[in-house]
């Protein structure tokens, strides 16, 4: 018996031992670069991506692990200097891999009080020294092949198989055409991945090649934003981790080996983000008379977030509820959504009159029993009560309230656009201090931006009547929703918003 047992405790051990072994051997794939291979936290911060953020997904993380390690707004030279290869060094075993590109900050400034990041151009030996201004470290600069040569050099020392990539292309465009970065920094990658004898992967020329493809337009707000020439969205990333994945099994590298022949891609989920509100956010038809709801879109990144825009006309804080309106955005709502509301303009309409879209004053818990034409008995609440109900609910939901104040109306007392500070504006921020959310004086802003312009230039904002506006007036008013957003600096709706240029 003891005799057995011995034999068991010692294959019992062999195999675990043998499990962990396995598990030791599991090569993993780290990535260095820059922001272009990981923007920010890696989160898609501000809808930027980089394509070390997907390349996990055209590889069995089965039999391989990847870790990112770029950091934005580093170059060859920083990526070092910061610290930042170190430990990518100190962890790699004999198989793993090194995904390399750098480039995009090497053009930079060699010494300067704000990146102090730039290095010598080309691939020689030729050094230069500094009094770094922004560190205040006596530092010698070299040119960017010889950092691209020195972790190419220690990752094989320690047994590790570096990729060498040329930086991806600008979304910048010449006739058509993308230009190529063969005979810079695309260049000199290429000349140290030869002279070391590893893998390059020119993938500047692969999806330039594909941008040029798809044309200008396509690329534009698809792979990459206006905005932003330089990095790319969830897509842009997908496609250039796809052509590194073409261009391994393309190549002669061990890693081709676990390259997934169909891989499924998965991109981040898309937010939503509704809209409800009265006539001045609402779209209001052909009559001219828009609400800002209907331009705001222009200003949200809706390759990441759907927007609706449920407000209707002749609605009030009551009667978006009473009439089911509410509970149709209600059940559509998922954690991470956020609902803009905005409503005053109707509730001091009568209250047991015909329309029925007057809500009390106020935000206490006062009620008046009303006794509609022919739907039986209202319990009507107060304004601040009901914009309470839908911050909750849409809390309970698990997504962000935003209340904002109503437009102003075209109203001038005392040369001053008339305000209601006492009532509405205040109720809805007093609401949102009751129950959570964000609170946005809309109000305030846009009154602001009137008296600037000017009485009569406001006027023509409002060819009809006093409340509402038309599609310039409506476009200034999403302009300045989208600009209060972005100021939100504790909510991350901010990220999905970026201010359109002028055409």
């Amino acid at each position: 018996m003891r005799i057995v047992s011995a034999f068991l405790v010692l294959f019992l051990a062999v195999l675990f031992t043998g499990c962990d072994t396995a598990q030791a051997q599991k090569p993993t794939v780290y990535c260095v670069g820059d922001s272009t291979v990981k923007n920010g936290s890696g989160k898609g911060d501000g809808g930027l991506w980089g394509w070390g953020d997907y390349i996990g997904q055209f590889v069995d993380t089965t039999k391989v692990s990847v870790e990112n390690h770029a950091l934005g707004g580093t170059s060859s030279r920083t990526f070092q200097s910061k610290g930042l290869w170190q430990p990518v060094l100190d962890s790699l075993q004999k198989g793993d891999y090194v995904l390399i590109q750098f480039g995009h900050n090497d053009s930079g400034a060699l010494n300067d009080d704000s990146r102090a990041r730039g290095t010598i151009k080309g691939t020689g030996d030729e050094t230069e020294e500094i009094d770094n201004m922004l560190t205040g470290e006596h530092e010698v600069v070299h040119s960017y092949g010889w950092y691209i040569r020195k972790v190419v050099t220690e990752a094989k020392a320690k047994g590790a198989i570096p990729v060498v990539m040329a930086p991806i292309p600008r979304n910048d465009w010449m006739d058509g055409q993308v230009p190529r970065n063969d005979e810079s920094y695309g260049g000199w990658a290429k000349q140290i991945a030869e002279e070391e004898q590893v893998t390059f992967i020119n993938l500047n020329d692969k999806m330039a090649s594909e941008m040029e493809k798809r044309g200008e337009d396509q690329v534009i707000g698809h792979l990459f934003y206006k905005r932003d020439h330089t990095h790319t969205s969830a897509k842009g990333a997908v496609l250039a981790a796809s052509l590194i994945a073409e261009g391994l099994q393309e190549s002669e590298n061990s890693l081709k080996e676990y390259v997934l022949e169909n891989p499924e891609i998965t991109l981040p989920r898309k937010r939503n983000l509704f809209i409800i509100g009265d006539s001045t956010v609402a779209n209001n038809g052909q009559d001219g008379k828009t609400g800002w709801g209907v331009y705001l879109p222009q200003h949200i990144d809706t390759t990441r977030m759907n927007v609706y825009n449920k407000a209707r006309g002749g609605r009030s804080s009551r009667t978006f509820r009473y009439e089911g309106l509410w509970d149709e955005v209600k059940e559509r709502l998922e954690p991470g959504d956020f609902v803009l509301m905005q409503f005053g303009h109707n509730d001091g309409g009568h209250v047991d009159q015909p329309k029925y879209r007057g809500s009390l004053k106020g935000i206490g818990d006062e009620t008046q029993e009303v006794q509609r034409d022919s739907t039986g008995v209202e319990t009507v609440h107060t304004y601040g009560w009901y914009m309470q109900q839908y911050i909750k609910e849409t809390e309970a939901a698990g997504a962000t309230p935003i209340v904002l104040s109503m437009i102003p109306r075209n109203e001038w007392p005392n040369g001053k656009v008339e305000r209601p500070t006492e009532s509405y504006v205040k109720w809805a921020k007093e609401a949102v201090d009751e129950a959570g959310g964000y609170f946005l004086d809309l109000n305030e802003a846009v009154a602001q931006k009137y008296e600037a312009m000017g009485k009569a230039k406001v006027a023509e904002f409002f060819p009809d009547d006093h409340t509402h506006t038309n599609h310039a007036g409506a476009q200034l008013n999403a302009l300045t929703v989208a600009e209060l957003i972005e100021g939100l600096r504790k909510s991350d709706l901010r990220d999905y918003v970026f201010i359109a240029s002028e055409e």
